[in-house]
């Protein structure tokens, strides 16, 4: 599976349904019809286009809309949901973070308390699990540890293995001189929690 092949799954995924559920179930049965090599290229993939998301100035932005903090496993589940917003989106937010703004699901964020929004809550944790639940579903073995699964996604990624540090230079969101200068939209979009 190629990048064009991946991008044109999540793309299909997201005209599939409105939630991440409907999605996320849609997804799973079209991957668990594939030969167990495009679900790892799946999953290499995925990996891949969330490494180019793993930014200070994204983990910023994260940061700025969960009202000035965000921890690692919720900036990663956010990358995750950025994927599900589409190929264009991401692309656009890595290069400038506060296009994030434009978002339409973003912008039904905004003024609403973070305890309401449910559903709509920017993560997607349980995309990064599809491939190996498909996996696990195609090769018989569903309910086991996926060793065989990650060894394979290890091998396929070979030397592309990614960093632990996010790319660029860290800056605190909580200081709102900084913030109205790095993410003009979001920052008045999203105030910080008192």
């Amino acid at each position: 599976m190629d990048i064009d092949a991946f991008w044109n799954l999540i793309e299909e995924c997201r005209r599939q349904g409105r939630g991440r559920d409907e999605r996320a179930q849609w997804l799973l049965e079209v991957l668990s019809c594939q030969p167990q090599a495009e679900i790892v290229q799946f999953q290499t993939r995925l990996d891949e286009v969330t490494h180019q998301a793993f930014t200070w100035e994204l983990w910023a932005a994260a940061d700025r809309i969960f009202g000035g903090w965000c921890s690692d496993d919720g900036f990663c589940y956010f990358g995750l949901w950025m994927v599900g917003l589409g190929r264009r989106a991401l692309a656009r937010a890595v290069v400038d973070p506060d296009s994030l703004a434009d978002a339409p699901e973003i912008q039904r964020l905004a003024g609403r308390p973070r305890r309401l929004w449910n559903d709509d809550w920017p993560e997607w944790e349980e995309l990064d699990y599809i491939a190996l639940e498909a996996h696990g579903l195609q090769a018989g073995t569903a309910g086991d540890c996926g060793e065989a699964f990650h060894a394979a996604v290890d091998k396929e990624q070979g030397a592309r293995r990614h960093g632990v540090d996010p790319a660029g230079e860290r800056w605190d969101v909580r200081c709102e001189d900084e913030s109205a200068r790095g993410l003009p939209h979001l920052s008045s979009m999203f105030p910080l929690l008192t």
